[in-house]
């Protein structure tokens, strides 16, 4: 254990900051944040497991990671049957008035809007949960509801209507007011940012220092996304475009997402040939470990942002494909195209690539 490590350990419970996370990689920019702000010493994480099991695979690994750093690391099963939810929150409440800081990782999650009631006037950080960091942002600033991009427009059902207030009242906490900010903490490019948020940037140093430099392999590796899954990308144009562009790049591993169907997976292996990887890490660590193409191909996501950064000087090359429109599903939010476009416009250090032909105009079969 390093010094630092064991100075946190000696903080013991008078935690001076609480992280609330949901996901791998919410928890990676955690401890990113630790490792560059002032209370990141005193932290304690709760890991409000979800369901599925490859993120609760690749979070149990962070949260070994995050303990070898000296954290406290609380593993909350907050979806554990219908009376979790209410269990949950009475078990967090005392600690959530100790603190004196809120780290979170999904402004949009209705599970952190509720535990957010609970609490005033405390300082809020967000940390990185990908490219709907970008969003967040936005909506604070035009004063809009939290509404994930890819969610479609319309009429709320029932069970939005009755989560309506609770998400109200931690869209105000998430509003900087008066003399208190909101720390964003990010990776991604912020052009405009509304007073009273404070940027701070995530330049990935922890994950550099810890892990790597990595073994270059020759030819590419290809960045799997939930786009199908979320019902962005029609499931048989996505196919098309990744054996599209395994073969004009040689790539020949296939590092899937977390929540990618397994049934999808298997079609992409059997029809693409690529071998299939499901890591247990977030894949800035994998790849930051090795071994790692030479290029790392990838559509609009999170990576093309993160991925220069945790690659940083080790001449890997980050290329991107956009989605052309005509991939898109009947039933995707209008805002779709858009969202995807600005986050292949906004990353830095990454290659762009061509679209990759549809089915209908031509491509290989």
């Amino acid at each position: 254990m390093t010094a630092r490590a064991a100075a946190r350990v000696r903080s013991g419970e008078k935690s001076r900051a609480i992280a609330f996370v949901e996901s791998p990689v919410q928890l990676l920019n955690v401890l990113e944040w630790a490792r560059v702000s002032t209370t990141g010493d005193a932290l304690t994480v709760v890991v409000l497991s979800p369901t599925d099991p490859m993120s609760r695979g690749q979070l149990r690994r962070m949260a070994e990671l995050a303990r070898d750093e000296g954290f406290t690391v609380r593993w909350q099963e907050a979806r554990g049957g219908a009376g979790a939810p209410l269990r949950t929150v009475r078990e967090l409440a005392p600690l959530l008035r100790r603190t004196g800081r809120i780290v979170i990782g999904d402004p949009f999650s209705r599970y952190v809007q509720l535990l957010l009631t609970l609490v005033s006037g405390k300082e809020l950080t967000v940390v990185d949960d990908g490219t709907a960091t970008l969003e967040f942002i936005g909506q604070v600033a035009r004063g809009e509801p939290l509404v994930r991009w890819h969610r479609r427009g319309g009429s709320r059902g029932p069970r939005e209507l009755v989560l309506a207030p609770v998400t109200a009242v931690a869209r105000r906490r998430l509003t900087p007011s008066g003399p208190r900010t909101v720390e964003v903490f990010t990776s991604m490019p912020v052009e405009e940012v509304p007073p009273g948020i404070t940027v701070t940037a995530n330049t990935f140093e922890w994950t550099r220092s810890t892990f790597g430099p990595p073994r270059i392999a020759s030819g590419a590796d290809m960045v799997g996304t939930s786009l199908v899954e979320t019902g962005v990308v029609d499931g048989d144009q996505y196919t098309q475009a990744v054996l599209s562009l395994a073969r004009a790049h040689g790539a020949t591993r296939y590092f899937a997402h977390r929540r990618e169907n397994v049934d999808k997976l298997h079609r992409l292996h059997a029809e693409t040939g690529l071998e299939i990887v499901r890591p247990d890490l977030p894949l800035e660590l994998i790849a930051r470990r090795g071994p790692i193409g030479s290029t790392v191909l990838s559509f609009p996501s999170t990576v093309v942002h993160t991925l220069p950064l945790a690659l940083a000087g080790t001449g890997v090359r980050v290329a991107v494909c956009d989605i052309a429109p005509e991939w898109l599903k009947e039933t995707a939010s209008p805002r779709a195209q858009g969202f995807l476009s600005g986050v292949t416009g906004t990353a830095r250090d990454v290659h762009r690539l061509p679209r990759m032909p549809s089915p209908a105009s031509g491509a290989p079969a």
